[in-house]
């Protein structure tokens, strides 16, 4: 399942930073802005209220117990400033005053109370049932209400008679007067307006801080990225500059320790291996003198085992097929040599690919047991030798190990001569495909080897690479193995075009 994508470790600081930045800003300017807001109400209710209050105190003692309209006017008008309405009541009898007789300078009273063209408490509807409920109760109260779209402070107060032995009572008659708190929702919503703005200039301040932030922890990542590429790209002298004292600096530390290491374990596997391969040089060639020598014994041998004892006869055969596997041995052993130490070069000639296939199969013997399919006039400039062991490899493999029929094609495009080695025998075991072609390896699975030296693939791919070319192995679907050589048309440039006319 392909992972899920994720954002980047730039994206993530950011949004972090962000995210911190709002909520923390939203949580300090939304609870200032709460507690100036709940402030602001309070010490205008408060004040609206000691107002009215003490605006009423003047007008004692009440000129009647049960006053008509024009009392409740009188009461009215006295509760009443400049910046407010008021109305009295007293049972189903209200006063018809709606503003003060005169407004202090300024615009003109009702504008002042926009939207809405009259004063609001000239209609008592909007003095809820609630409120006049506590009023009539003994108690001042007060309610904020919207008005027209705009918001208003609703003050009522019932007012007392006082006895001649000091004693209250209620009179019955109950004043409201109304006041705009346009100018506090004006203050309010600066205050909101500012703590806004302050969000904002602090998720910039964020953002900038996330920037930095992220610049400074991304470039050692980065560089230690690239470095982590270039180690695993073999460039193991990679090192990373430490600065400070930080956790990536310990990072850094860690990282240049390990690569190190790493050198020193890969330059000493490199020497072993050296070591191994000239051992193996120097072993195969001097090996090639004595077994030049038991060859010719062999092949003496080999003459007379027919007119020896039988134990003696089958002894001198014995000797002479293990002298012969011996020097294919080491033949092989200094052929993959070669490859190693980089000495190994073509010998290219211009050759008709069809007609080098044939001779490679009728040198050995096996034209009758192999099926071609060989168009005619495909040529390329190859080196023959090298191509003759590639074929000898897989044919030699095909027979050996498969089962017939056998068969070798070959295809071309402008780009690529293709020649196919098939049998159709059980084909090669899943977990032996990878490793064919590795040295020395023998699978006992669907194919058994046991002769040869486990060298012969190795090589072949390796005439294979050093034409530019390939060489792989898959199974038919109906059975057996199929290897494909791939070589580019001329090994000295593996961009030329096939040359369809013929040898020069």
């Amino acid at each position: 399942m392909a992972p899920r994508p994720s954002l980047g470790l730039r994206a993530r600081l950011l949004f972090a930073f962000a995210l911190l930045s709002v909520v923390t800003a939203a949580a300090v300017a939304g609870g200032i802005y709460v507690q100036a807001r709940n402030d602001i109400l309070q010490r205008t209710q408060d004040a609206a209220v000691q107002a009215v209050t003490s605006r009423l105190k003047a007008y004692y003692p009440l000129p009647s117990a049960t006053p008509g309209v024009s009392e409740l006017d009188e009461i009215a008008a006295a509760a009443t400033d400049g910046d407010s309405f008021a109305v009295a009541v007293y049972g189903e009898t209200h006063s018809t005053l709606a503003q003060p007789p005169a407004s202090p300078p300024g615009p003109p009273l009702r504008e002042r109370w926009k939207p809405g063209g009259r004063a609001p408490v000239s209609d008592l509807s909007i003095i809820s049932p609630e409120l006049r409920q506590v009023v009539a109760g003994g108690r001042t109260a007060w309610q904020r209400v919207v008005w027209h779209g705009g918001p208003i402070l609703i003050i009522g107060t019932p007012l007392l008679i006082i006895e001649p032995d000091r004693t209250t009572r209620l009179s019955g008659i109950e004043v409201y007067t109304a006041r705009s708190l346009h100018p506090e929702q004006r203050s309010i919503d600066e205050l909101a307006a500012y703590a806004w703005l302050t969000g904002g200039a602090a998720l910039v301040f964020a953002v900038v801080l996330a920037l930095l932030a992220t610049r400074g922890v991304l470039r050692p990542v980065r560089e230690l990225g690239r470095a982590a590429r270039l180690l695993g790209e073999g460039e193991l002298r990679t090192r990373i500059a430490v600065v400070g004292s930080d956790e990536l600096a310990d990072v850094a530390r860690t990282f240049n320790n390990t690569a190190a290491e790493l050198e020193r374990h890969v330059e000493q596997l490199r020497e072993m291996e050296a070591d191994a391969r000239r051992f193996v040089a120097d072993v195969s060639h001097e090996l090639r003198t004595p077994l030049a020598a038991l060859a010719a014994v062999a092949d003496v041998l080999d003459e007379e085992a027919a007119r020896l004892p039988e134990p003696a006869g089958r002894a001198a055969k014995l000797v002479s097929q293990e002298t012969l596997n011996l020097t294919g041995l080491v033949n092989d052993l200094i052929e993959i040599s070669r490859f190693d130490s980089g000495v190994a070069a073509l010998a290219l000639n211009e050759v008709d690919v069809a007609e080098l296939v044939r001779a490679s199969l009728r040198t050995r013997g096996w034209s009758e047991a192999v099926h071609t399919e060989l168009p005619p006039a495909v040529t390329a400039r190859l080196d023959p030798r090298r191509v003759d062991v590639i074929l000898a490899n897989l044919v030699g493999n095909a027979l050996r190990h498969g089962e017939p029929p056998v068969s070798v094609r070959l295809s071309a495009d402008p780009h690529w001569i293709a020649l196919e080695v098939r049998d159709h025998g059980p084909g090669l075991d899943e977990a032996v495909l990878p490793h064919v072609f590795d040295r020395f390896y023998k699978a006992n699975a669907a194919r058994a080897r046991s002769e040869g030296s486990g060298l012969g693939l190795a090589i072949a791919l390796e005439n294979a690479r050093l034409h530019r070319g390939d060489l792989t192995v898959t199974n038919a679907p109906d059975g057996g193995a199929i290897f494909t050589l791939r070589l580019p048309p001329r090994a000295d440039d593996p961009d030329g075009q096939i040359d369809r006319g013929g040898p020069e």
